[in-house]
């Protein structure tokens, strides 16, 4: 290298990083990309349908006479309407809003290198760490935007039904209102510890294989397979340290006092699942052949 390029490299260096954009900036061009595909609304559109549903066949069931049920909250539809977004998030946690998050975590990757845009990314002057970040915290900010819809909808559905009451939570004791609409809030966003987890391995496989449909499927099996796990005989030690049984960790709320055992619990389990998988799917894309595509 000649004196005059030993000098010019390291001035064009400090230019193209002065050139170039926040992590923020990046972020917004992710949710710009989120906003403009179809598959971010079917996503939204299953998290607000289902709560729906939920609502109407209760509305129809206790038209007819007939009530009740082994929750504690099935028992009190009609005595308040905020037992109806603790149901729907029973009912909706262990499968469906893993699979919601995964439509957008398993494609958020892939889908740029099945349109051939990637690579454009990765050579413009952006730091591959912060394409990274920003698709990240996009998936994650997405999950936890359907997990709103769908307690939103069920607490609006909920209270025009059966109106705005005290709730019994899991210890028996009578909260008012208000505090039932906070641990309501507060429920859904301890949810999202192990929900994290769950976007965080679709986002590795959506950057390791490519394939938008193999990384949805592979997120969605690695749920199941959890499941499975869980239910072999001789394996029940390891319960307490599978992601899927973090699902309800949101209950430690729904008891007085509150039972933050679970909760924190959940905190290092989820961590040692979406860590190693976010700097897995880091490293992945640090090392993605630009030129080969």
């Amino acid at each position: 290298m000649s004196a005059v390029e030993a000098t010019t490299a390291p001035a064009a260096a400090r230019a193209r990083h002065a050139r170039r954009p926040a992590t923020a900036t990046v972020l917004r061009w992710e949710l710009r990309k989120l906003i403009s595909q179809k598959r971010t609304y079917l996503g939204l559109g299953l998290a607000a349908l289902f709560p729906l549903i939920f609502v109407v066949f209760e509305n129809l069931h206790q038209r007819h006479g007939r009530g009740g049920g082994l929750s504690i909250f099935a028992g009190q539809i009609t005595a308040s309407g905020l037992a109806t977004p603790v149901l729907t998030l029973e009912f909706l946690s262990a499968f469906m809003l893993p699979l919601i998050a995964s439509l957008v975590a398993g494609d958020i990757v892939a889908a740029e290198d099945g349109n051939g845009t990637l690579k454009t990314i990765l050579t413009r002057s952006v730091d591959r760490g912060q394409v990274f970040a920003a698709k990240a915290l996009a998936a994650m900010l997405y999950a936890t935007l359907a997990v709103y819809v769908s307690a939103a909808v069920a607490t609006v559905g909920g209270v025009a039904s059966w109106g705005f009451h005290p709730v019994r939570t899991l210890s028996g004791t009578l909260v008012s209102a208000p505090e039932a609409l906070l641990l309501v809030f507060a429920s859904n966003a301890m949810y999202l510890i192990p929900l994290v987890g769950v976007v965080a391995f679709a986002l590795l496989l959506s950057t390791a294989t490519r394939n938008s449909a193999a990384s949805v499927v592979g997120a969605v099996g690695f749920v199941i397979l959890l499941y499975i796990v869980s239910a072999i005989p001789g394996l029940e030690g390891a319960q307490p340290y599978l992601l899927t049984d973090q699902f309800a960790n949101w209950h430690g709320l729904l008891r007085t006092p509150t039972d933050w055992a679970p909760i924190l619990h959940s905190l290092w389990v989820c961590a040692l699942y979406a860590v190693p998988a976010l700097v897995a799917g880091y490293l992945v894309l640090l090392r993605r052949d630009v030129a080969g595509g």
